[in-house]
């Protein structure tokens, strides 16, 4: 979230500005590859996911545990997820025509989560960690042998080419609407299935997270659950590219081992080791990350920014100029979380 509240942008704008070579690696780090390949930036959307799936576990155990019927569990996130998509549908195509309908995309970041949450709900009441991890590896063999085995028009099978893809194919061909890399739309229909691992994923994290073992066998199981996803994910990687556009199997793999990595990092940090003083930063943006997402789309920190602050900067030599300005865009955007937080007022669906 600090990323997407503005501190991507500020280190994108550092590059080739301080002739420090970790500044310019972290800048490159915050831009997505054009087709295969990694960079930290593709792992932004995947902790989404994770967490998501991780909170989940806790809300849906609660209820549980409150002698919940699974069909009130079901009705619950169902409505949420419906919500997601209305809100992703909003928040993509703002100022939103409904009039015309070929011109509306109806795939966004919060629809995947929605989608996401839900079908990781259904498993989550119904299934054992173990059988959740069954799901997820026939769903990530089930998605490789599709884009390998099922021939496209044209093209042939196993072809993972922008153009020659199934994932492009199902969508310009059973996909409503507008995509929004017009020969497909990485967040449309048949990736909603690996990226819904992500999601269980997380809800294994919770149940870990749960459980009445030590600290120290929790973290020992998050490490070894990590490092495991990235070798694999890797591995695969070899014969099934890693690809956010396409939501590769061992994209999938690798992000969730990233993700289990990071879980073990802050939950030793924070909670074994108590150091709570640094997070609090973070945590203004974190218990509001709707706002945040939604605040960058329908308001302008930037030119708020410039406003505010460019009669200080405007000192500087011209090519930081932009830099300060993100930096005082992100500062305008923590104020107002602050000031959200400060009220008790957190906006969760």
């Amino acid at each position: 979230m600090l990323l997407i509240a503005g501190g991507g942008v500020f280190f994108e704008r550092m590059e080739g500005k301080t002739d420090i070579v970790l500044v310019d690696w972290i800048a490159n780090q915050l831009k997505h590859p054009a087709w295969d390949g990694f960079t930290f930036y593709d792992f932004i959307f995947p902790l989404f996911l994770f967490i998501a799936g991780l909170s989940l576990s806790f809300s849906l155990s609660a209820a549980i545990s409150k002698g919940t019927k699974k069909t009130t569990l079901y009705r619950k996130v169902f409505i949420r997820m419906l919500i997601l998509i209305c809100l992703g549908i909003i928040y993509k195509n703002a100022p939103l025509n409904p009039f015309d309908v070929s011109q509306i995309r109806f795939s966004s970041v919060l629809g995947r989560i929605g989608i996401a949450t839900f079908l990781a709900a259904i498993l989550y009441v119904n299934f054992s960690i173990r059988s959740r991890v069954l799901w997820i590896a026939g769903v990530l063999i089930a998605y490789y042998g599709a884009l390998f085995l099922i021939p496209v028009p044209g093209y042939g099978a196993g072809d993972l080419s922008i153009e020659g893809n199934l994932v492009g194919w199902i969508d310009r061909n059973y996909m409503p609407g507008r995509l929004y890399q017009k020969i497909y739309d990485e967040n449309a229909l048949l990736t909603q299935l690996p990226a819904m691992c992500l999601s269980v994923f997380g809800t294994i994290a919770g149940d870990v997270l749960q459980n009445s073992q030590p600290n120290v066998v929790k973290i020992r199981n998050f490490i070894v659950f990590g490092i495991i996803g990235i070798i694999l994910g890797v591995l695969w990687g070899l014969h099934f590219p890693i690809n956010k556009h396409l939501w590769s199997s061992s994209f999938i793999l690798l992000t969730a081992g990233m993700a289990f990595l990071f879980l073990s990092l802050f939950y030793w940090l924070i909670d074994v080791k108590g150091y709570r003083k640094g997070a609090f930063f973070l945590e203004v943006i974190g218990l509001n990350s709707l706002v945040v997402y939604y605040a960058y789309q329908f308001i302008d920190f930037e030119y708020s920014s410039m406003m505010l602050f460019g009669g200080l900067y405007m000192h500087a030599p011209a090519p930081w100029h932009n830099v300060f300005q993100a930096f005082g865009a992100l500062m305008l955007v923590w104020t107002f979380l602050y000031f959200l937080y400060r009220n008790k007022i957190f906006i969760k669906i």
